[in-house]
């Protein structure tokens, strides 16, 4: 089955194959929501595919393709879920999760984003941010509703918002910015059927972070259209220069954000599939009634160890931010000089766009030959849309000696490349 996912990626292109193949055989009638979830986006993603089957066959590939961390999940999650399991906590949970574990993450983001007003009515506890994004949809917009969605974006948004029938209205986050977003670009773009403005924040695949003077001004927008905010805020926690900025604490905002987060990437548990939306008390109430016919409710032991994250003393998880943030600066500072290429430092995230268009190579072909050349794995732009043209994201979820083998292979193949460029 055709995903798009980043785990079951494949390209546009397989997909048609795979109906072609099928074309002589019975195809029973599918709702017509399906087609709005294919992207042809979704063609990016064949480097990480193809680099997988490379590294099962044995080749020496550095996978810098996706936002899996590496570090392992702190040792105190881990135990608490497999003693969880061994009490016997495997029985049906409250479809917005169990209470206490509401309260935690209402507490946590108070503490971390300043959004203090939060409590447990407030917060619903989902499988993973992907499914925080799906019910903040469909709970939010409608078939012909307009929602403003910045480009480049996250592969999966378009899917989101498109099985929900309404139109994503993409704004330009453009590189001489450091892909700052612009405010007088969303207000451009604001028309009577816009619903929503959908941010990221620290942004993937860019690393961009919101300032709060961009976020006021975003927020006076919501406020003057009566628009929802809808935030994906999962790397909130990994921010490196500049204070991340969550909507909902902003004046008046409350009652007009959902928030989306979870503990995938700030505390190395994306397998645990964890995630929660926060927002006014009566949509997380429908988000609760949606919920009950797609997942009746979180596991137990999941959320146990969930509420060990938030209220356990964990020092790994500044360490990882501190690291995260060291590779950060190594790439940048291998990359920096290599002709051909150059890369804006990140202000969040795990991630780190590099530009290559003075080498002459569009990104899809750098990508592919960059993977059978050198055995690196990065993401070319278009993955995330036309905004991402010219770049590829490399991901910073490999030891800081990896990183740095990893970029003199890069830049040996861009100099080379730039250099027949320059010639030809």
């Amino acid at each position: 089955m055709y995903t798009g996912f980043e785990e079951n990626a494949g390209s546009f292109a397989d997909y048609q194959e795979h109906q072609q193949i099928n074309s002589n055989s019975k195809v029973m009638k599918h709702a017509s929501r399906v087609n709005r979830t294919i992207s042809q986006g979704s063609a990016g993603w064949a480097v990480h595919a193809r680099a997988n089957d490379m590294m099962a066959s044995g080749e020496d590939v550095i996978l810098l393709t996706i936002g899996d961390p590496d570090f392992e999940t702190p040792a105190p999650i881990v135990e608490t879920a497999v003693s969880s399991l061994l009490s016997g906590r495997t029985h049906y949970t409250p479809l917005l999760g169990e209470k206490k574990l509401r309260q935690a993450i209402a507490d946590y983001q108070g503490r971390l984003y300043g959004d203090s007003a939060l409590t447990a009515d407030n917060v619903i506890v989902v499988i993973g941010a992907q499914c925080g994004l799906y019910v903040s949809a469909m709970c939010t917009l409608e078939q012909g509703d307009e929602v403003i969605v910045l480009d480049p974006t996250y592969s999966t948004y378009a899917y989101v918002l498109g099985a929900s029938g309404a139109k994503s209205v993409f704004v330009p986050l453009r590189p001489e910015r450091n892909f700052q977003v612009d405010p007088k670009d969303v207000a451009a773009a604001i028309t009577d059927r816009t619903r929503a403005i959908f941010l990221n924040t620290p942004h993937n695949p860019t690393g961009a972070v919101v300032h709060r003077e961009e976020m006021e001004s975003l927020a006076a927008l919501c406020l003057e259209h009566d628009l929802w905010m809808i935030t994906d805020e999962v790397y909130g926690a990994l921010t490196y220069e500049q204070a991340h900025i969550c909507a909902a604490s902003l004046p008046n905002m409350a009652d007009r954000t959902l928030t989306i987060s979870s503990l995938s990437k700030s505390h190395a548990m994306p397998g645990f599939r964890l995630g929660w939306v926060t927002g006014p008390a009566e949509t997380i109430n429908l988000m609760g009634n949606l919920c009950a016919g797609m997942l009746f409710g979180v596991s137990p032991f999941v959320q146990d160890a969930a509420l060990e994250a938030l209220t356990g003393s964990l020092g790994e998880i500044e360490k990882m931010r501190i690291a995260y943030r060291a590779r950060r600066d190594l790439v940048h500072e291998c990359l920096q000089d290599t002709p051909g290429i150059s890369c804006q430092l990140p202000e969040g995230g795990l991630y780190m766009m590099i530009d290559i268009r003075e080498t002459g190579i569009d990104a899809m072909s750098f990508a592919d030959q960059l993977l059978d050349m050198e055995k690196v794995a990065l993401l070319p732009g278009e993955a995330f849309g036309p905004g991402g043209k010219g770049h590829l994201r490399l991901s910073l979820v490999e030891p800081a000696e990896i990183l740095a083998e990893a970029c003199r292979r890069i830049s040996r193949f861009a100099a080379r490349a730039h250099q027949q460029s320059v010639a030809g």
